[in-house]
Order: structure tokens, then C-alpha cells, then sequence
């Protein structure tokens, strides 16, 4: 149930009256925070490698510890998703985003220093724990101290400048040792600590916690069917995202091989090529949603655009190397509206329970890479180890129920956020 809550006059007004630099440091902080999350989750992809043939490992050995870390990381960003989102809407958006940075910095540094595989699962929990919490909770904060009409463009600055930082991970891992680069993510995320002094709380949840409601239950997602359903699409929505980053770019040498790509495909040149059309689909999608006035019209634009890019992945066989990366920017282009699709999660639920949700919702999404990749691999025995068969029917069922997702959902463009569950 949605119940109607007003600011008090002298929230309205101090809000006003520091709009401008709320906005700048509030948008700052979100957005160098992303970055640096992305950063270092993109990061560990890259240099998973030659980190693990650092440690001893080879072989079968290396690959199968490196997707041990992998789902270890996954978990911690799953358990960190819940708990972040819960502390948000108890104690604070601010609370999250300065304490969040704080963990994966500190697990950063820590990550450069491992010499067993034990000892980086350990890290890697740590830090998938901690990265869980900053988008969520900055998005939020943005989003609720924006005009509802302009908040749109805040969340593309913030999704545009974080997803930046998987190209800059690229390069930086071209340059530097994996131990270096994981050192230079934690001192990035450490310093942006001291930016904190110039953010301030949301209004919107100060007259909140000031009216003492409950907020922050998590369960409270799962005990009623009409808002269960309403989370479960606002997830649904964004897996085909996830499953273009998640196996089509990850696996994009073994794909490579088998479409006849003249030349090895580099993963983390992938992942750079893909990033850099996330931030450049992001930057459009934003832009258009402002446009259009349309949430909801954006992402049915960029789901068809995922049909093409998809279909041209699988069905454009012996390219170049410069071919096949250009439709791997193309992928990542049409996969843009991550930006469009946190918007939607934090415009669907009331103020007492929207840090949970915002927060959750993504992790949910980049851990339905699981059960995307269980799938991927049972078809692909089920197609006598087809990797191309196995790869469009799980990207189909991802697009048809990002499609039925959609379609049920509320247009939340230019709404009234001041609202409780």
C-alpha cells in the first residue's frame, strides 16, 4: 500500500536552498563511488589469469579456481545486496555509500597482497560484500534529492561515469602488474572518503526516519503478491544485460573460435569494447528517456536493439578481429539502459523500503549469471556441445521475459517519490 508523505517546511526549504551543491556533491560521490566498483568488479576478470599463474596454478587447476573466486564473489554481492539495502533504509543512503566504498577499497588493497587461493576467496568475499552496496544507495540518494522531472539526468551521469571504469580496469591492467592495479582501485575508492564532507542525507528519508515508520524490511518484498511480482519484474528486466556481459562477453574467446574470428579474442579487450558501448548507451539512454518522458519506451527501444546486436553475434561468422569487437561495442551499446533500469527500481517503491530494493535488484540481476550459466551449459550438452544453439536459446528466453516483464510494469517517469509501502 502506498501512503502520501509530505516534507515538512523546513526539510522543503533547506533542500531548496543548497539544491545546487547537494546535487554536485551528492552526483560526484555516486558517480566516482560506480566507478570505482566497477572498476575493481571488472578488474578481477581481468586479471584472473595471470593473478592465478602468479599463485602456482595451471591448467585445469587455474580455471577451475578462478570460477571458484568468481562465485565467491558473486555470493558476497548477493548477501552484501540484502544487507546494504536493509542498513540504507534503516540507517541511511549515506551511511551505505561512504561505509560500502570504505569495505571494497580496504579489500582492493588487501586483494594485492594474497599469495593463496584461500586467502583471495577470503578478499574477493569481501569485496564482492562491500562493491553490493554503493550503487544502490547512490542512486537512491540522487534520485531523491532530484526534481522528479530532471532526476533522469543525474542517474545517467552517475551509470555513465561508473561503468567507465571497466575500460580504464582495461588499461590499466595493460600497464601495471595485477597487484599494482588492484592497489590503485583501493586508493582511488579511499580517497573518495574525503568527499564525504560535502554530501548530505536525502530529505526524503530524514522526514522518514523522523516519523520513526518502519522501514527497511526486506521480507515485507515477499509477503505480498502484488509487490513481490512488481520486484520480481523490475530483476526480470535487466538479465538480458547481464547474460550479453555475463556469457556472450565473457566467453567471447570460445565464442570467437567457433564463429571463425581471424585471430584470438582477448576477454578483457572484450570487456573494454562492451564497457565502452555501456557508457555511450547509457549516456543515450538517459538522455532519451528525458526526451521521450518514457521509461518504459526507452527499454523496449533498447531490447529490440538487443534482438539486432545479439542476432548479429551469433549469425556474422569468420570476421575480423576489429569486426568482432565492433559488435561487441554494438552489444554493449544495446544493452545501455542499466541507467534507465536502476531508475525504474527506485521509482517503483516508497521511501521506507527503496534503498532495500534499489540495492537488491541489481545483485539479483548480476547473480542471475548463475543459473544463466547452469542453463547454458545443460543446453550446451543437450546440443552435442553446440556453444551457438546453446547461446540463442538461452538468449530468447531472456528476451521474452524481459519483454513480459515489461510489459507489466508502471510508467514512473517524472513521479512523485515522497510516498511509503
Amino acid at each position: 500500500m502506498e501512503t502520501k508523505t509530505t516534507l515538512t517546511p523546513g526539510h522543503g526549504e533547506d533542500l531548496n536552498k543548497n539544491k545546487t551543491k547537494l546535487l554536485n556533491a551528492a552526483v560526484l560521490v555516486a558517480s566516482l563511488g560506480y566507478f570505482v566498483d566497477i572498476y575493481d568488479l571488472l578488474l578481477f576478470s581481468i586479471v584472473r589469469v595471470p593473478s592465478l599463474q602468479s599463485l602456482g596454478l595451471s591448467g585445469q587447476d587455474l580455471t577451475d579456481n578462478g570460477i571458484f573466486l568468481l562465485n565467491v564473489q558473486m555470493i558476497g554481492l548477493l548477501v552484501g545486496g540484502i544487507f546494504w539495502g536493509i542498513l540504507g533504509d534503516k540507517k541511511g543512503r549515506l551511511s551505505v555509500l561512504f561505509g560500502s566504498i570504505f569495505l571494497y577499497s580496504v579489500a582492493n588493497i588487501a586483494n594485492g597482497f594474497v599469495d593463496t587461493v584461500e586467502s583471495y576467496a577470503v578478499w574477493r568475499f569481501i569485496a564482492g560484500f562491500g562493491l553490493a552496496g554503493e550503487l544502490g544507495a547512490g542512486i537512491t540518494l540522487v534520485a531523491e534529492i532530484m526534481p522528479k522531472e530532471k532526476r533522469g539526468y543525474a542517474t545517467t551521469i552517475v551509470a555513465a561515469v561508473g561503468v567507465s571504469g571497466a575500460v580504464v580496469a582495461y588499461f590499466i591492467a595493460q600497464y601495471f602488474d595485477w597487484r599494482t592495479s588492484f592497489f590503485i582501485g583501493g586508493g582511488l575508492g579511499l580517497s573518495l572518503l574525503l568527499l564525504r564532507f560535502g554530501v548530505a542525507e536525502s530529505g526524503m528519508f530524514g522526514k522518514v526516519r523522523d516519523d520513526h515508520a518502519k522501514r527497511g524490511n526486506f521480507f515485507s518484498l515477499f509477503t505480498n503478491a502484488d509487490r513481490f511480482f512488481k520486484y520480481l519484474r523490475c530483476i526480470i528486466i535487466g538479465v538480458p544485460l547481464w547474460f550479453v556481459v555475463g556469457i556472450l562477453i565473457t566467453l567471447s574467446p570460445e565464442f570467437g573460435k567457433v564463429l571463425g574470428v581471424a585471430g584470438p579474442v582477448n576477454a578483457g579487450a572484450a570487456v573494454a569494447c562492451c564497457y565502452a558501448g555501456l557508457v555511450l548507451g547509457d549516456i543515450a539512454s538517459g538522455i532519451l528517456s528525458q526526451y521521450l518522458k518514457s521509461r518504459l519506451k526507452v527499454v523496449y527501444t533498447y531490447l529490440f536493439l538487443s534482438i539486432i546486436s545479439i542476432s548479429s553475434y551469433f549469425l556474422l561468422h569468420d570476421l575480423s578481429l576489429f569486426a568482432f569487437y565492433s559488435i561487441c561495442l554494438f552489444l554493449g551499446f544495446s544493452v545501455g539502459y542499466w541507467v534507465i533500469f536502476m531508475t525504474i527500481a527506485t521509482e517503483q517503491f516508497g521511501t521506507n523500503i527503496r534503498a532495500t530494493v534499489t540495492t537488491t535488484v541489481p545483485n539479483f540481476v548480476r547473480g542471475a549469471v548463475v543459473p544463466l550459466s547452469l542453463l547454458f551449459q545443460y543446453l550446451k550438452g543437450l546440443f552435442d556441445g553446440s556453444l551457438i544453439h546453446a547461446g540463442i536459446a538461452v538468449a530468447i528466453l531472456s528476451l521474452v521475459l524481459a519483454f513480459w516483464a515489461l510489459s507489466k510494469m508502471q510508467e514512473t517517469f517524472s513521479k512523485d517519490l515522497d510516498y511509503l509501502e
